[in-house]
Parts: C-alpha cells; sequence; structure tokens
C-alpha cells in the first residue's frame, strides 16, 4: 500500500513537472481560435505598452477608409521619429505606393511609413486618431489606448486580454493577413529594388503554419508578439508581452506550441545572433530539445530560413531599432 501511495505521488510530481514550463514574457495568453478556450494565461489583464503591435490597429483603420492603394505616399520629415530617434530603411523624399507603405508598416514594422499612413488618413492625424478610439471601442478592447500610429509612444497600452480581440479582428483583413505573413518582399525604392524582412523570424521557418503575426519593441514595453497558429489541429491566438529579449520571445512561443497546443513539432529554433547582434532563426529536421536543470526545462533551438525571389536587388543591411 505503502509503496502505491509513494508511486501515486511520484507520478502527480512529475505530471506537475511537465507543465510548469516557464514563460519569461511577462504577460501570456493563448485562446483557442474555434471555441474562445483560455488554454494558457499569465497576466492577462496587466495593463502594458505594446509597441509596434499598435500597427495592427493602424493597418485596420486605413483599411476601413478604402483609400487608393495604388496612390502614391511621400514619406515627409515630420514622419520621422523624434521621440525615441529610431532608425528607418524608408528615406524621406520616396514615393511609394499606399499599398507598399502598408507593407512596409506591417511586415518589416516601419516607423516611417506608419506615420505616414496616419498623415495621410482622410481627415488627417486628427481624425485617424478619432477612428482609432471607434475601433477600439466596437472591438469591447475596454482596457486600451492608443494615442499615435507607430506605438514608439509607451501611452499606447493594452492588455493580453484586449490584443487577443484585436488580432482576431485583424485575422478578417485578408491584406493584413498576406502581409504579416510574408517573409521577405522586394519594394521600389527611388528605382530600386530593396528587400526588406519579416521581424518574426518565425514566419517562413519550416513547420510553422502562421496566419497572422506582429512583433513589437520599445525599452518600456520589451519584446512583445501577437502570432495565430495552427498546430497538432488547433488554431489559436497567442500575444506575449514584455519579454526580455527576442530569444525570449521566440522560446515561449515554443513553449506554447510544444506544451500548451500539444506539438512538438518538426522544427526547433536557436537564437543566432547577426551583425547587429539581434537574433535570427534556423531551421532544424528535429524538434525542439528539452534539459531538465535545477531552474526548471530549458529549450534548446534551431530556426528556419526563407527563400529567395529571382530579381535583382538590393539586400539592406539590418539595424537596431524600435518595432
Amino acid at each position: 500500500m505503502i509503496k502505491k501511495f509513494l508511486a501515486a505521488v511520484v507520478m502527480t510530481i512529475s505530471g506537475a513537472a511537465a507543465f510548469a514550463v516557464p514563460f519569461g514574457s511577462q504577460s501570456v495568453l493563448v485562446v483557442e481560435d474555434d471555441t474562445g478556450k483560455v488554454l494558457f494565461e499569465k497576466n492577462a489583464s496587466t495593463v502594458a505598452p505594446i509597441a509596434s503591435l499598435t500597427k495592427l490597429m493602424t493597418a485596420m483603420v486605413v483599411l476601413d477608409a478604402h483609400q487608393d492603394m495604388n496612390e502614391p505616399i511621400e514619406i515627409e520629415k515630420q514622419d520621422v521619429d523624434m521621440l525615441k530617434h529610431s532608425t528607418s530603411r524608408v528615406p524621406v523624399g520616396a514615393t511609394i505606393p499606399r499599398r507598399d507603405v502598408l507593407q512596409l508598416a506591417l511586415m518589416s514594422s516601419d516607423n516611417r511609413a506608419a506615420a505616414a499612413l496616419a498623415r495621410t488618413y482622410p481627415g488627417g492625424i486628427d481624425a485617424f486618431r478619432a477612428a482609432v478610439k471607434r475601433k477600439i471601442a466596437a472591438l469591447g478592447m475596454t482596457q486600451t489606448v492608443i494615442e499615435e500610429p507607430t506605438g514608439l509612444s509607451p501611452s499606447n497600452r493594452s492588455t493580453a486580454a484586449d490584443l487577443v480581440k484585436m488580432a482576431t479582428a485583424a485575422s478578417n483583413y485578408a491584406e493584413i493577413t498576406r502581409i504579416t505573413t510574408s517573409s521577405k518582399d522586394l519594394i521600389n525604392i527611388k528605382g530600386r529594388d530593396v528587400e526588406y524582412h519579416n521581424t518574426n523570424r518565425l514566419v517562413g521557418a519550416k513547420g510553422w503554419d502562421i496566419g497572422l503575426s506582429k512583433t513589437g519593441y520599445t525599452q518600456e514595453a520589451g519584446r512583445c508578439l501577437i502570432m495565430r497558429v495552427k498546430a497538432a489541429g488547433k488554431n489559436a491566438t497567442m500575444v506575449l508581452l514584455n519579454a526580455g529579449a527576442s530569444s525570449v520571445r521566440i522560446l515561449d512561443a515554443l513553449n506554447i506550441r510544444r506544451h500548451v497546443l500539444g506539438d512538438a513539432g518538426p522544427v526547433a529554433t536557436r537564437a543566432v545572433a547577426t551583425a547587429d547582434g539581434s537574433p535570427r532563426v534556423r531551421a532544424s529536421a528535429r524538434g525542439p530539445r528539452i534539459r531538465a536543470s535545477a531552474g526548471g526545462p530549458r529549450i534548446r533551438a534551431s530556426a528556419g530560413g526563407t527563400t529567395r525571389r529571382s530579381h535583382k536587388h538590393v539586400t539592406v543591411t539590418r539595424h537596431r531599432r524600435h518595432r
């Protein structure tokens, strides 16, 4: 009897340890899309800065206005970030179709592009802000305040619970899902085809079925991520807020896929430093390997590359910036 009791206790402890997966992000929420069931929650009602996750709202409001997506927009000095002095790969004076400006704002999280979209909104920036407030109210995002289009301001704040609502709404826009799930694209800048990449390195990685993606970063917000994924037969939305590093954000996504969604997946990821110090993702045929340690399980990972288009183009060097 005692042996059976001890065996039951050991099994209970082992089962608990298997699900005691540490998440580095300060707020985490994972919701099953088809049922609305909360699969995992950590500080989901905590209000925090959301950085460039803001740009999903910017895109929805712009698309709701039904403006001419082929209309050329000139990037002006007033679109330059004077708050954080973040860098941009879009030069002042460049004239780009609104469709490509939206692509730059969402896929590459370019702040000048997002600012230009708001500036050229019908009625100008004040009308844009009013439209954002109406959209927030319509989506029932009661804990959300968005004051500008880029996410550079720490006054743009929300909760993981509200951001799931935003992600659900954004996923109904075909243009947003197409852009945010593109790993890279060529955009003509002043007569040259320039290659821009998705800020989420899991997009395009082997084995990842991603339906929506947006990253964010400022010093106040930390590393943030919204992602809708399909794994283990589940369609789920994950929101990660205030991770300490891009590698932490990626490992949290892997932990969610493996332990919350129940899908180890054919791909693991490893953060590999690039010349500017930012992590990249490389593909691996093996799933993530977890090693036990005193501080809990640790995931070792790899990451996925993407195919290149056969065009003449200029590859732009990646710079560290707020996004």
